[in-house]
């Protein structure tokens, strides 16, 4: 089509000078021509047909650990700022984990696993949906959001938060349990892993967690405009991308020893508290998420299926 060839050629120079800033010496890009043209720049044309700019268009986008979440949340940021002259912000829901004294906190009230961030009841879900609220404001001034840093477990300091000084035309809220619903039946009861198992005998964590999938999250996630999943295999190529993302914070990190790097037991340890609700997600998400972009084993997109809505 004439029209995405035109906008690959626009912004060709900034997508690949983006790639480039993620690439390591032996951790390349492959095929990242195709993916721009054939999915990227096509959903770039579907969201800009629906974002109105009286109120922003709210796009959720959601994958498992390591599918590529941020790279190509960032790639659409900048397709439609470049082509499409939209106004566009983009956050995490990482962003919004609640600090590690608040987790402390939780793990002693709650269950010591709630320690661990990640799952639903780790974020400020109260911060999340003062921010959805104020950005629709007719009344909109700025927000102040926060970003967090991984290789610490804890918010940066406020002078590193985001400023929102605009209004945006689209909001990009990416994050591995965006648009996850909450586990039905008794299936729950039932440990899946290693650390369910020994660590939430008694199913008071997971219990938990899907209880904020079904209440809180629940209200936050219903004001999507819409969800496009990055659908990987399986679980196990989920650890595999996982442990390489880690390996590149490692390199980036620049070997700091006060940063928290996990190791392989670390990473494998840690998404066992994932696991439950990711394959869930893997289970339902197709069936209600307005985009799924299928993802091949040597972690490319390979397909895209579109609902109407």
């Amino acid at each position: 089509m004439q029209q995405f060839s035109l906008c690959y050629n626009k912004v060709k120079k900034n997508c690949l000078k983006f790639i480039k800033s993620q690439e390591t010496k032996t951790d390349k890009f492959k095929n990242k021509e195709r993916m721009i043209k054939s999915f990227l720049i096509p959903l770039c044309f579907w969201i800009s047909k629906k974002a109105e700019k009286k109120t922003p268009y709210f796009v959720g986008l959601a994958g498992g650990q390591g599918t590529g979440k941020t790279t190509s949340s960032s790639l659409i940021k900048i397709i439609l700022i470049k082509y499409f002259k939209l106004k566009v912000f983009r956050i995490s829901i990482d962003d919004f984990y609640k600090t590690r004294k608040e987790r402390i906190s939780l793990s002693k009230r709650v269950h010591p696993m709630l320690l661990t961030r990640g799952v639903p009841g780790t974020h400020d879900i109260n911060m999340m949906l003062n921010f959805f609220k104020g950005v629709k404001s007719e009344k909109f001034k700025k927000l102040k959001l926060p970003t967090f840093n991984k290789a610490i477990d804890d918010r940066f300091k406020k002078k590193y938060w985001y400023d929102l000084k605009e209004r945006p035309d689209v909001i990009i809220f990416e994050g591995w349990c965006v648009g996850a619903k909450a586990e039905k039946g008794n299936t729950i009861n039932k440990s899946i892993n290693f650390m369910e198992k020994n660590k939430d005998k008694k199913s008071i964590w997971r219990k938990y967690v899907n209880q904020q999938l079904k209440s809180k999250y629940k209200k936050l996630f219903s004001q999507l405009d819409c969800l496009i999943y990055l659908k990987a295999k399986n679980f196990r190529l989920l650890q595999k991308w996982r442990l390489k993302q880690e390996r590149k914070l490692l390199l980036n990190s620049k070997k700091n020893s006060k940063l928290k790097i996990m190791n392989k037991e670390d990473v494998l340890s840690f998404m066992q508290t994932y696991q439950r609700i990711t394959q869930n997600m893997f289970k339902n998400m197709p069936k209600y998420a307005s985009i799924v972009i299928n993802l091949n084993s040597n972690h490319q997109m390979k397909s895209a299926v579109y609902k109407n809505k």
